[in-house]
């Protein structure tokens, strides 16, 4: 770990944990602790200053910020900034992106995915001899924002076969301390299309934790095969599955509701994604709580970029029903989209802005949708993170409360995986020893 001399500043460069020990003291860290009511209504967060002590990347005690320290213990002053979880970035293409590269907007196209999937017959190869930089470079924008998982789908096609995969696996192990992750082996250019199958096990084989597809009535013209293809090798492989369906109407509805059905008969209950789930924006009333229903009796979730268009995606209705809901980044300026800038929170930001989350208790709700599900306080406003025991994982922001965070989406000043810090930096503090 670089120290600066003057200012006593921790950087993030150069090693896993801070001052280089399996050990040490996160000083005056803040701390929700409950809601304060009005009239019934929630109408603030409390919070509390405590000091947190890291062991072997876990929380191991909370204390009073008056407690003395052991001597001995390396210590750093979080200077009352809140302690929120960390975000989970649920779907992106760390594979292929221009971040990194020089600036390029997206070309204009007269056939939709057809012409993106045309697109790529060059621009892969093109693309290919930097692949892991531009992924490294992008993991370092994700962690700068606080995510410290990922679930990056990755290119299995005919043109590049599985080279982008040996790269992406390069990049994710070098950061293999700072950030978790998952892989899909997703057809892009479309399972029964491009004849994708066999390359897609051999994915399977090289440690991929998901099976992926694509459009299976648009793209690969027979939604049958498609599925019943891309559960087969789930099942054979004892892999999750995590499909694009980008189809919009009675297709893609049509598709959702007969992979819930082979969710069931594979039994895979809790182990498939629908990502995009377009469709679900057309959905008429009661015909949409059926489909919901139907999706979390299986576990199934939706992963969504929280898309601005026509049609607005029912998040708040899925989550209603009790689906689980993942968002992503999705495109993070490629030949897809120009406008991703890797930060999750800012997409628990947008939701909130396009779904009218504005009061206190909404936007601290909303925080779920950023970290897979985990909040600080529940719905109840027990405090329920951290707890003793718990990863020390999380992201340290100069803010009051969660509901600040995700209005005002503010710096994240420190980053931590499991003890580690992945992005930012921290002062050492001196405290009252023992």
């Amino acid at each position: 770990m670089e120290l600066e001399e003057n200012g006593k500043k921790l950087s993030d460069q150069n090693s896993a944990k801070p001052g280089g020990d399996s050990s040490y003291m996160l000083l005056n860290v803040r701390l929700e602790s409950g809601y304060t009511y009005e009239n019934g209504q929630v109408t603030a967060t409390e919070s509390v200053l405590r000091n947190l002590f890291i062991e072997n990347g876990k929380i191991a005690k909370i204390t009073d910020t008056k407690t003395p320290v052991s001597n001995g213990i390396h210590c750093y002053d979080a200077k009352g900034m809140l302690l929120l979880p960390s975000f989970r970035d649920m779907h992106i293409h760390l594979d292929k992106t221009f971040y990194g590269g020089p600036w390029r907007a997206v070309r204009p196209t007269n056939n939709g995915i057809f012409d993106r999937i045309a697109e790529e017959q060059t621009l892969l190869l093109e693309l290919l001899p930097t692949a892991q930089e531009r992924a490294e470079k992008l993991i370092e924008l994700m962690l700068g924002y606080g995510s410290t998982y990922v679930r990056s789908h990755c290119n299995i096609d005919p043109i590049v076969g599985l080279s982008n995969l040996e790269q992406l696996k390069k990049a994710l192990a070098n950061y293999s301390d700072k950030i978790s992750h998952e892989i899909v082996a997703f057809p892009q250019h479309g399972l029964l299309r491009s004849n994708a199958a066999g390359l897609i096990r051999e994915a399977m084989q090289l440690g991929v934790t998901h099976v992926g597809g694509l459009d299976p009535t648009l793209v690969d013209a027979d939604m049958e095969k498609s599925l019943q293809t891309m559960v087969q090798i789930a099942v054979d492989y004892k892999a999750g599955i995590d499909i694009h369906l980008h189809e919009g109407g009675e297709t893609g509805h049509k598709a959702i509701w007969r992979l819930a059905d082979l969710t069931e008969e594979a039994g895979l209950q809790g182990k498939v994604t629908v990502s995009h789930a377009f469709s679900l924006a057309s959905l008429t009333a009661g015909a949409d709580i059926e489909l919901f229903n139907r999706l979390a009796s299986l576990g199934i979730s939706i992963a969504s970029s929280v898309p601005i268009g026509i049609r607005v995606m029912p998040i708040p209705l899925l989550q209603k029903q009790k689906v689980n809901v993942l968002l992503g980044n999705d495109s993070i300026t490629d030949h897809w989209s120009p406008f991703g800038i890797g930060d999750i929170l800012q997409k628990a930001h947008l939701a909130s802005q396009l779904y009218g989350w504005s009061s206190e208790y909404n936007l601290s709700r909303a925080l779920a949708l950023a970290t897979g599900g985990i909040t600080p306080l529940d719905e109840a406003g027990k405090q329920v993170w951290p707890k003793i025991g718990d990863e020390a994982t999380g992201v340290l922001v100069p803010a009051s409360c969660s509901a600040e965070a995700v209005a005002r989406l503010p710096e994240r000043t420190a980053v931590f995986h499991k003890g580690t810090l992945s992005s930012g930096s921290l002062e050492i503090a001196e405290p009252k020893h023992v």
